[in-house]
């Protein structure tokens, strides 16, 4: 075996065995290798006999002697997690004045809202706050082929989950007739033309830096070509060019599409308008007349700067300061749609809701809050530097909002039967929370119970356990089945504390736990694991979508009275 790996399965080992008291099991190990290198399900038997050899040496260690090799060979494990540093607030804006400060959000209806829109979003919002301001929701609907109202809903929903609010609610195609307007005017002043030359023609005059011959003709030909286009001209025949610089660097500037032919119905307007502003048109047309003092977007529209201001310079309107920051990705949870989409026609995730997705509404069916989705993408502030963040780093903000109103229960996973002949009580009541006053719940018991056949690894004849909230049972027979005696008094500090589900009142569940969708930009066969395990009967007490810790396992959203998703750790 490679020596890499045998490393890797070593480190994993003894940072297992040590985060748990010294022991760990060979198929933890194993799952944790496949879990990170896939490739290697080809190789599992040879693995497996690696994984026991190891595994078996590094249990017979002592906790010291573990943690001696860690800090000889493999220091990271111990070494602190780097934290998001939480900031207070965002940077102050250029040329800003309280109580006139004027921020927007334009998403555009054509797919399902995810943390990209979340950080625009919030930022934007946050921005219009902080200066007494107003907040505009603009739906950014100028593409009518691949637009729609249920994109359009989808997005409202998710910012109204986000808890954020707007002053204003409009959409880009109020405006047409302004765009018109706008746009004869640049016509007639000679600083944007009809061009008809092919598709292939413009990319490669652009790519060449060479004017076109459409370039030349004078405003009354391309007034008139301007008339063909609502009436003669097909898609693609026709288009409207601003009069940038052919010669530019930035490529943007050479002479870039200020309005198309669109042959659809659009979702809201039918066809009443068959020429449509481009999106730099649009946006810029729209920032000025609303008012925006500040435009914040992500970094991939930076180089379109230039050509905002140039369009509004043209027109002599008013420019806004514009702001960029960093796209907001989760590494193996892609946000394209180019990417999601085929994932969906090929049923490798479910729908936009999946828990493995960035979307909006898959990070509320997985459990993450609104207000962690908040606080983390304030943490980041507003750099440019590419943020391609652990999804375990939103997780630690999410920690914070479910553990106080998560109630606590028992889950019993790989379920194995014990049976306790002496048991005298009928109930027991237990908190519903270790720390804050949730109340306590009843349970039925009588002498069969189950308890994960994870703890029956290390649990031995003649030995104590303690069922948590129950008492401690010594153990006199181990075989299938367990057999155990009711111990009222005992240690409780050095024995083993045990979750159980009483057998006569047990709620089989299916838990689904979502894991990393990519793995070095390769789709993750594994990415979706599922768990049948038995719960408490308060389970089914509990409202659809609560928070719940199940005890030693992590936290979940309920998702349904069979079915729990699991949150994170």
């Amino acid at each position: 075996m490679d020596e890499e790996i045998r490393k890797e399965i070593r480190k994993m080992t003894l940072q297992n065995a040590f985060e748990h008291g010294g022991k760990t099991q060979e198929k933890i190990i194993l799952g944790k290798i496949l879990g990170t290198k896939p490739e290697f399900r080809t190789k599992v038997k040879e693995i497996s006999v690696e994984i026991a050899e190891i595994v078996s040496n590094v249990n017979q260690l002592s906790i010291k002697e573990q943690k001696k090799e860690i800090d000889e060979k493999f220091p990271e494990i111990l070494a602190p997690k780097e934290k998001i540093q939480e900031r207070k607030g965002l940077p102050e804006l250029k040329n800003a004045q309280q109580g006139k400060v004027i921020t927007r959000f334009p998403p555009e209806p054509n797919g399902y809202p995810h943390i990209g829109h979340a950080k625009a979003a919030i930022i934007n919002s946050e921005y219009a706050k902080m200066y007494g301001g107003k907040f505009i929701l603009r739906m950014d609907d100028t593409n009518p082929e691949a637009e729609r109202m249920e994109y359009h809903a989808a997005i409202k929903v998710g910012l109204e989950w986000l808890g954020i609010k707007f002053d204003t609610v409009k959409n880009t195609s109020d405006d047409m007739e302004v765009f018109y307007e706008k746009g004869l005017e640049l016509i007639n002043s000679g600083k944007a033309y009809v061009c008809k030359c092919k598709r292939d023609d413009i990319s490669k005059n652009r790519r060449e830096r060479k004017d076109c011959k459409c370039s030349r003709e004078n405003v009354d030909k391309n007034i008139n070509n301007w008339e063909k286009m609502e009436t003669k001209f097909k898609p693609g025949e026709a288009i409207v060019r601003f009069r940038g610089n052919m010669k530019a660097d930035n490529a943007v500037m050479r002479d870039p599409v200020l309005f198309r032919i669109i042959h659809g119905k659009h979702y809201t307007v039918g066809e009443k308008y068959r020429i449509w502003p481009s999106y730099d048109f649009a946006v810029a047309i729209e920032d000025s007349i609303d008012g925006v003092t500040h435009a914040y977007r992500s970094k991939e529209f930076e180089l379109r700067k230039e050509l905002i201001d140039a369009i509004l310079d043209s027109l002599n309107m008013r420019k806004p300061e514009q702001g960029f920051f960093s796209r907001l990705e989760f590494k193996g949870m892609p946000i394209s749609k180019r990417i999601i989409k085929p994932l969906i026609e090929d049923r490798k995730v479910s729908w936009y809701d999946d828990p493995r997705l960035p979307t909006l509404e898959a990070l509320k069916k997985r459990g993450i809050k609104p207000e962690a989705i908040r606080k983390f993408i304030m943490s980041l502030g507003l750099t440019k530097a590419n943020t391609l963040a652990p999804f375990d780093s939103l997780e630690a903000f999410n920690r914070k909002f479910v553990d106080g109103d998560s109630i606590r229960l028992f889950m019993v996973n790989n379920p194995r039967k014990l049976i306790v002949k002496n048991l005298s009580i009928t109930s027991v009541e237990i908190s519903n929370h270790p720390v804050n006053d949730m109340g306590k719940r009843k349970i039925d018991v009588d002498k069969n119970f189950y308890i994960s056949g994870d703890d029956i690894q290390n649990i031995e004849e003649g030995t104590q356990i303690r069922l948590l909230g129950l008492g401690n049972i010594l153990i006199t027979k181990k075989g299938n089945e367990l057999e155990g005696e009711y111990v009222k008094e005992g240690d409780i500090a050095s024995i083993p504390k045990i979750q159980w589900v009483s057998q006569k009142t047990a709620h089989r569940i299916k838990i689904i736990i979502p894991k990393i969708l990519f793995i070095n930009e390769k789709f993750n066969e594994n990415s979706l694991e599922e768990l049948d395990v038995y719960s408490e009967p308060h389970y089914l007490q509990l409202k659809e979508g609560e928070e719940i810790q199940f005890v030693r396992f992590g936290y979940c959203r309920k998702d349904s009275q069979n079915q729990a998703i699991f949150t994170h750790k």
